[in-house]
């Protein structure tokens, strides 16, 4: 495992790291044992019955996530290039496809917290034969060129499932009277408030999407390919919204007031009861509010970037302030002006924290800390084509009723963004760390 995220060696304060820590020697069999591990490493503040848990249908065990991520590169690894290919256990096939439905049959989404057996240790040992055949197999391959490329994709699947983990358990962990921590290290930064200041983008007909010269050297397909872009003149904030901002819409009745709303915003309000962001409480004694966290149940700090908002709510704060979202085009050309650091799950804060850097002439907390709701619907790029085979299905066939977010989170490990990619979610979308960031139009 990974000694960093070792209870004895977490920092006591989240660190901004600017690179990757992955694969040292560049290899992509030494990659491949870091993200592995760290996936595991990520488990270890849990019991086996907190692995069980799934608290609602758009959430997974922690079990089934270690397990769909030995699943993926035994089917579409394993089953393709592997002499005398043989299943760790032919009936993993269907209990842990997630959305395949080229592979065949999936077992049912919202009931994969009934999955007892197998057992969390045989989950692991699944995951070890999984590993020592992968490396066996780089080793036989090292140039093979499509080899190469679907493991790096598996890497990328599996950072994507390390957020996912930790959001998905903070969920369920939420539910527990108890209020258990995940970790203990509150508080975790403290720092004077920074005032929001409007930056402008002369904007233009401009590139947008993956570039090799500057991003990475791995993108999805929803990140392709490249085109232009026309961009009027904007304005975006220096920072993101915070909670203390976020209190002052709750508190003005934001959430009573159907003007400020989408239609279908209002609707999920009057359904759900909504009266505040995610794991908020007010305090019984008045004295402000507390939020549920990975850290524990803390004071909502007024200063710490907002999270856990739906796309409804962060349009509706932005239409009370005067302002809106950003368009993802108008995010992706103010994020070019900033380097990719920020407080990602490298720093072992699980949590966002207040803004650290002053102001450059760039905008602050681009990356890390929240993923930031744009106005964007999740459409594809003009000439945009899907990856060839099962694979296909990673991406485009979500590109329905879903809104764009950008900017990593404080679960995000750093070498899995860049300022290309593209998250999406429903917008009543609420238990991943999404914020906003405002935006305007010049006076």
């Amino acid at each position: 495992m990974d000694a960093m995220f070792s209870p004895s060696s977490r920092p006591t304060r989240p660190v901004h790291s600017t690179r990757p820590a992955d694969d040292p020697a560049g290899t992509l069999a030494s990659r491949f044992m870091q993200v592995r591990a760290r996936t595991e490493a990520l488990t270890a503040p849990l019991s086996a019955e907190d692995c069980q848990l799934q608290s609602m249908p758009d959430a997974s065990p922690t079990k089934w996530h270690l397990a769909h991520l030995a699943w993926f590169f035994e089917t579409f690894i394993l089953e393709r290039f592997e002499p005398g290919f043989t299943p760790f256990d032919a009936g993993f096939r269907v209990l842990f496809n997630s959305y395949y439905n080229g592979v065949g049959d999936k077992y049912p989404r919202p009931k994969r917290g009934l999955i007892s057996r197998p057992r969390l240790d045989e989950v692991l040992a699944y995951r070890a034969n999984v590993d020592a055949r992968i490396l066996a197999l780089l080793a036989q391959r090292p140039h093979h060129a499509a080899l190469q490329k679907l493991v790096t994709l598996g890497l990328h699947h599996e950072q994507q499932h390390q957020e996912l983990l930790l959001t998905d358990i903070k969920h369920a962990l939420s539910f527990n009277p108890s209020r258990p921590a995940y970790a203990r290290q509150w508080p975790l930064a403290g720092i004077s408030p920074q005032p929001l200041r409007w930056m402008g983008f002369e904007g233009g007909l401009l590139e947008h999407g993956f570039d090799p010269s500057c991003d990475s050297d791995f993108c999805f397909d929803n990140e392709t390919p490249r085109h232009k872009v026309y961009i009027a003149p904007f304005e975006i904030g220096s920072r993101l919204v915070s909670n203390g901002e976020m209190m002052a819409f709750v508190e003005d009745g934001g959430y009573r007031r159907p003007e400020l709303w989408l239609s279908m915003g209002w609707d999920w309000v009057q359904a759900t009861g909504a009266a505040m962001p995610l794991y908020w409480q007010a305090r019984a004694d008045g004295g402000g509010y507390q939020n549920f966290t990975l850290q524990g149940l803390v004071q909502v700090d007024a200063h710490t970037p907002v999270c856990h908002l739906s796309y409804f709510e962060a349009d509706a704060y932005a239409r009370w302030t005067g302002a809106r979202l950003p368009t993802e085009f108008e995010w992706e050309l103010a994020a070019r002006s900033a380097p990719v650091q920020g407080n990602f799950v490298e720093s072992a804060a699980y949590h966002p924290i207040p803004q650290q850097q002053h102001l450059s002439g760039t905008p602050a907390q681009m990356f890390g800390d929240v993923w930031e709701w744009t106005q964007s619907n999740y459409n594809p790029y003009p000439g945009y084509k899907p990856w060839e085979g099962l694979v296909g299905e990673y991406n485009g066939k979500f590109m329905c009723n879903q809104f764009v977010l950008r900017g990593g989170s404080c679960a995000t490990p750093l070498s899995h963004i860049r300022a290309s990619y593209r998250n999406f979610f429903p917008p009543d979308a609420q238990w991943q760390f999404s914020g906003l960031r405002l935006a305007r139009d010049p006076a």
